[in-house]
């Protein structure tokens, strides 16, 4: 409660501390929450293992220690995460008879959610810079892309999105929650959570697209002048096997990027006459709990060593 005195006048303003919000969930039919349930725990449990599986023979495979398959361990990694962080509340909220969030565990849930989205479009980036040297500038490649520039590169998208989260997280966390604590969503995002804003959302705003604007143009500058360049390399190859292998190399990662920036582009760019909560929903709930599912897939099914080094994998387990 807090007290402005004018005068001999004394006016009391009130606001009201939330301490809990209540997701709406993805449905309110109660029909369709099992099946999705099912459909969202099949989908997890593909996710964590293709994940983890991934981590998993790069590390004890030596073919696979080259610095591609460096960050794609560490992509993989965060794939993991940030769909951690989301999936399990929601398959609980698809059982529980209340589907309610804790005020820090929403900015908990909103910090690394937003933290590891972030660091997954730079590591992409840096995956797209890693692919152009690998093909511009093969014979300086290992010197280039060495261990320590590779670990530098991480670190700093990890920084970056850890740092982007923490300010969002600040300025959104620190509205006054008045009117309603009923998210419509089925976890903490930026949009429903502002629309629960009975404070000025100017300034967030303002953040929101400042920073959003720099982190996706940068990653997407980045990824556009590598593939440029590397276009522009392969088409010099004579040979039409030496532009298919070169090519080959890129296309996982060219079908990743295409898929996890095309959806963040569509989700947020869309003018807002022709937004609507349902439908952020499903786009939210691709880029949220599908494309990690999808991210090793892609590498697995599309990449020749992936492929090699888990039949290897699978041979070696079958001997013992």
């Amino acid at each position: 409660m807090r007290k402005i005195t004018h005068g001999e006048e004394l006016v009391m303003e009130n606001y009201t501390t939330t301490t809990e919000f209540i997701l709406r969930g993805l449905t309110d039919q109660p029909e369709l929450k099992i099946p999705l349930f099912v459909i969202f725990l099949g989908i997890y449990a593909v996710s964590i293992v293709g994940n983890l599986g991934m981590i998993v023979l790069i590390g004890i495979d030596s073919r696979l220690h080259t610095p591609m398959y460096f960050f794609l361990c560490y992509l993989s990694f965060v794939d993991f995460c940030y769909s951690t962080v989301i999936t399990p509340k929601m398959l609980v909220n698809f059982v529980a008879d209340a589907n309610i969030i804790s005020f820090r565990g929403c900015a908990a849930q909103f910090y690394f959610f937003g933290s590891f989205a972030g660091i997954e479009g730079f590591l992409l980036a840096v995956m797209a810079y890693d692919r152009y040297n690998a093909i511009c500038n093969p014979l300086l490649y290992k010197v280039i892309m060495s261990w320590n520039v590779c670990s530098y590169l991480v670190t700093a998208s990890f920084l970056a999105g850890f740092i982007n989260a923490a300010i969002h997280t600040y300025f959104t966390f620190h509205l006054h929650f008045c009117d309603s604590n009923i998210i419509n969503h089925f976890f903490c995002d930026t949009p429903p959570l502002l629309a629960l804003s009975c404070t000025d959302i100017h300034i967030n705003l303002i953040i929101i697209f400042v920073f959003a604007s720099f982190n996706e143009l940068s990653c997407l500058i980045t990824i556009l002048i590598s593939y440029i360049y590397i276009l522009s390399a392969i088409l010099r190859i004579s040979s039409s096997e030496g532009r298919r292998r070169a090519f080959s190399t890129c296309a996982s990662h060219l079908l990743a990027v295409t898929i996890f920036f095309g959806t963040i582009l569509f989700m947020y760019l869309r003018p807002s006459s022709s937004h609507s909560m349902d439908q952020d929903k499903i786009v939210s709930v691709f880029y949220t709990v599908v494309i990690p599912m999808l991210n090793p897939l892609i590498y697995s099914l599309r990449n020749r060593e992936v492929k090699d080094a888990l039949r290897k994998a699978v041979h070696r387990k079958a001997v013992f």
